[in-house]
């Protein structure tokens, strides 16, 4: 119980982050997550009974959700359009860097201790909101038409000539605000149908593949195959993550978004086809010496490539795919359908292992492999298009 309420507060921030982030701004929105986290952080460091600790974990959680969707929608809505995927997979590095001390300092230091190593990214971000500039698409779509031409101005430089895109921009804001509110079953209209396909269907190949049960008890998947000990396993699923989504910022707006998930779908289905065949082995009492060098390559192949495409490639889509009238909206069901599934996967890791742990991996595997197919069938390339011209290609 006590885990699952981070996930549980995520759920309810995805639902509100998209009303949030439309009424208050990128930014306003960002300060107000950090804050929740600020909160559950103290919250638990201060903690003299169980309550406070669920509440801190629930804030904590809270502020995770909407976080984890303003800060693509904003990465995307600054950046140029030749460098937004590389940048807006700088996101899911941070996360990564941010997972991997997690569990190296969790090592050495008391819950307590680590409790308030969480303030230090929360403070620093709440300082750094102060240096950045709003989303100049946000500006211009609550008609500050001057601030608009000043947060883009700072973002493209003095000298560049914005005047281009900031008249694509005001010209397609206006069209839209032409448009009636957005509510949640208008998302299901036929103009928006595949891009709400597109963004959920990606979150559930994400989650599907089951990196939540894999990340979660990594050492106890490395102990069940045989190694002594978890810990030499778990370190080297923490550092390994780190490279291989730098590779992927690097491929990003090289390779384009389809190949790069598709290759990373084929590499997970990998990892977990080996790591299936091992713990088969095992169950057969074949090749035992075997087994824990199989699942460890199996593990860290998963991991690998899970880290440069299905990490982080759904969420650069999730933040383009959606007209900023209803990117609200659609973005807070994506993102709770992300989490949903995080929490399902998670939670029925461990039954599912107890089951079959070669039937669950297979399972996986044949996720990865749907995951390829339906990237094929509907995903659209974005790369090198602007926002305004994606909406074009999805619509078209």
């Amino acid at each position: 119980m006590f885990g699952s309420l981070v996930t549980i507060g995520a759920m309810l921030g995805a639902i509100t982050s998209g009303r949030i982030t439309d009424f208050i701004g990128r930014k306003g929105a960002m300060r107000m997550s950090t804050g929740f986290c600020i909160t559950g952080w103290l919250a638990v460091f201060f903690s003299k009974d169980p309550y406070s600790l669920d509440m801190g974990r629930f804030f904590t959680g809270y502020g995770i959700g909407v976080i984890s969707f303003v800060v693509p929608v904003y990465i995307a809505e600054i950046a140029p359009k030749n460098l937004r995927g590389g940048l807006a997979t700088t996101n899911q590095l941070m996360i990564v860097i941010g997972a991997s001390v997690s569990f190296l300092i969790g090592s050495v230091l008391i819950w307590r201790q680590l409790a308030l190593a969480g303030l230090v990214p929360s403070i620093s971000l709440l300082i750094g909101l102060w240096f950045i500039p709003e989303s100049p698409r946000w500006l211009a779509k609550v008609g500050l038409e001057k601030e608009f031409q000043v947060a883009l101005r700072r973002l493209r430089g003095k000298y560049v000539d914005i005047s281009q895109e900031a008249d694509e921009i005001l010209d397609y804001i206006e069209t839209l605000q032409s448009l009636p509110k957005t509510k949640i079953l208008d998302l299901f209209q036929s103009k928006h149908v595949r891009s709400l396909v597109i963004g959920v269907g990606l979150m559930v190949c994400q989650q599907s593949v089951g990196i939540n049960g894999i990340g979660f008890y990594i050492a106890e998947t490395f102990v069940a195959a045989g190694l002594s000990s978890g810990k030499v396993g778990t370190i080297a699923y923490a550092c390994m993550q780190v490279p291989f989504t730098v590779l992927g910022a690097i491929l990003m707006d090289k390779s384009g978004r389809r190949p790069l998930i598709m290759a990373s779908a084929s590499g997970t289905f990998l990892g977990c086809f080996i790591t299936g065949v091992a713990f088969f082995l095992k169950d057969q009492s074949l090749f035992l010496g075997w087994v824990p060098i199989l699942a460890v390559a199996g593990v860290l192949t998963y991991v690998a490539a899970f880290s440069i495409g299905m990490g982080p490639v759904p969420w650069v889509i999730m933040s383009e795919i959606f007209p900023i009238h209803v990117k609200g909206t659609a973005g807070s069901l994506v993102v709770l359908v992300n989490w949903l599934g995080a929490w399902v996967v998670s939670y029925t890791f461990n039954f599912l292992m107890s089951w079959s742990s070669p039937g669950t991996l297979f399972l996986y595997a044949g996720c990865s492999l749907l995951t390829i197919l339906f990237v094929a069938k509907l995903v659209p390339e974005t790369k090198g298009k602007t926002l305004e011209e994606i909406q074009a290609c999805i619509n078209s």
